[in-house]
C-alpha cells in the first residue's frame, strides 16, 4: 500500500499563476503518512536524514536543471530561484524528495517527485 506523504508543493500565494523575479520554492511533507509508509516498507521507523534537490526545466525539454538542494525541514525545503535571465514561457519545476532511514541495520532511501507547471512572466 502507498500512502500520500508527499512532497506537496506550497505555492507562495494562493491567487499567484505567473512567477517573476526571485522566487522560492517550498515543499511540504505528512510526517504520519511517512511513517506509516516506512513501515509498509519494512523500514524501522526511524529517520535519518531528508533532502530535497530541485530542478526546472522549459515544458516540453527533456533535461532538468538543477536549481539547488535544501535539508532544512522546518523552512519546508526552500530554495531559491532567479528567473530573470530565464526565457517567458511555461516551465515545469520537479522536487525529488528523499528519505533515508534503515532496514536491517542498512541505511537504505525512498523517494518521491513532485512536479508541477508554472508560467513565467518577467
Amino acid at each position: 500500500m502507498s500512502y500520500d506523504w508527499g512532497p506537496h508543493f506550497l505555492v507562495p500565494s494562493g491567487v499567484l499563476d505567473k512567477y517573476s523575479g526571485h522566487v522560492r520554492l517550498r515543499e511540504q511533507l505528512d510526517e504520519e503518512l511517512l511513517q506509516k509508509e516506512l513501515k509498509a516498507l519494512g523500514f524501522s521507523g526511524v529517520i535519518r536524514r531528508i533532502t530535497n534537490p530541485w530542478y526546472y526545466r522549459k515544458k516540453g525539454a527533456q533535461t532538468w536543471i538543477k536549481l539547488g538542494e535544501s535539508d532544512d525541514k522546518r523552512e519546508n525545503f526552500p530554495v531559491s530561484w532567479e528567473t530573470t535571465t530565464l526565457e517567458n514561457g511555461a516551465y515545469e519545476v520537479l522536487g525529488m524528495m528523499h528519505v533515508f532511514g534503515e532496514k536491517d541495520n542498512v541505511e537504505c532511501g525512498i523517494a518521491r517527485q513532485c512536479v508541477v507547471e508554472i508560467t513565467l512572466a518577467n
